[in-house]
Formats: C-alpha cells, sequence, structure tokens
C-alpha cells in the first residue's frame, strides 16, 4: 500500500487521525524529525484510538533517512504549489505521499526536491489556503487506494 511522510508535524491530533486512517487503510506513516509534540501526547492518543498497534509507524530523524528508507518508490509532493491533483494522476499502490507541517507546508528546498509532475495539489474553491492535514491525508490516500481497486478492503 501507499506510504504517508508527514514532514515535521506540529499538532497532535492531526497525526493521530492519520495513524487511524493508516491502520484502516493499510498504509504506512513515516514521521520525520522533529515532531512538533511528544509522541505520547494525549491528544495524539485520543485522536488516533487502539489503533496505534495496527498501523506501521516510522520515525526517522531526518528528511535524508526517511528519503533513503523508502528507497526508490515513486514519490510526490503534497502541496498548495502543485498543479496536478491525485484525480488526474495515475497512482500506484506503492507511491510516497510527502506533507509538510501545518503551518508552513514542505520548506522550499525539499519541494525542490520534487518534478512539478510531482508536485500535487488536491482541489478546492478559489481563493482557500489549504485543507487540514488529516483531511488532505485522507483524501489522498482514499484516491490512491481507489485506483488500485480498494485492495485488501472488505
Amino acid at each position: 500500500m501507499v506510504a504517508v511522510v508527514l514532514y515535521q508535524p506540529e499538532i497532535p491530533p492531526n497525526t493521530g487521525n492519520i495513524i487511524r486512517l493508516c491502520a484502516n487503510t493499510g498504509a504506512e506513516l513515516h514521521l520525520v524529525e522533529p515532531l512538533g509534540f511528544n509522541i505520547d501526547d494525549k491528544g495524539l492518543r485520543r485522536a488516533g484510538l487502539d489503533y496505534h498497534e495496527y498501523a506501521r509507524v516510522v520515525r526517522h530523524p531526518d528528511w535524508a533517512a526517511c528519503r533513503q528508507a523508502l528507497g526508490h518508490r515513486r514519490m510526490f509532493a503534497m502541496t498548495t504549489k502543485g498543479h496536478a491533483s491525485p484525480f488526474s494522476t495515475t497512482l500506484n499502490d506503492n507511491d510516497v505521499f510527502v506533507f509538510g507541517r501545518e503551518t508552513s507546508g514542505l520548506p522550499p528546498e525539499i519541494l525542490a526536491e520534487f518534478l512539478p509532475e510531482n508536485r500535487l495539489r488536491l482541489p478546492m474553491q478559489a481563493d482557500q489556503r489549504s485543507l487540514n492535514l488529516s483531511n488532505a491525508a485522507a483524501v489522498t490516500v482514499f484516491e490512491a487506494w481507489r485506483q488500485s481497486g480498494f485492495k485488501g478492503a472488505t
């Protein structure tokens, strides 16, 4: 299944919701440090409920370690600066979706590592800034899963 990368996430409930998303879809979750919270945060546990044991969560000390761990998998930056969307892109069940910080997105130096066609944007109404991180991850993961025929679903 796909992998979700959260680059230095800041808000515990968002990460907790994404843990639950990954548990229910079979997606992997990769967290790039430093995190903006303690991994044992009460808000994180509450949002993820008891799904932590069902999700594959990997922590990486920095972006370079995360990239190395993911090997040669195709990676997409999820950014408001993208032009294509997951809905207009043929996705594979081994793709990686990289999300930035809630307050600032992906830093320019990391975004520059992605070819323009590998920078995806979720469609939204004109003059709107962005979706909540956990909502954006859910929409993206479910589109990738839909394109794979919901492989593994019951």
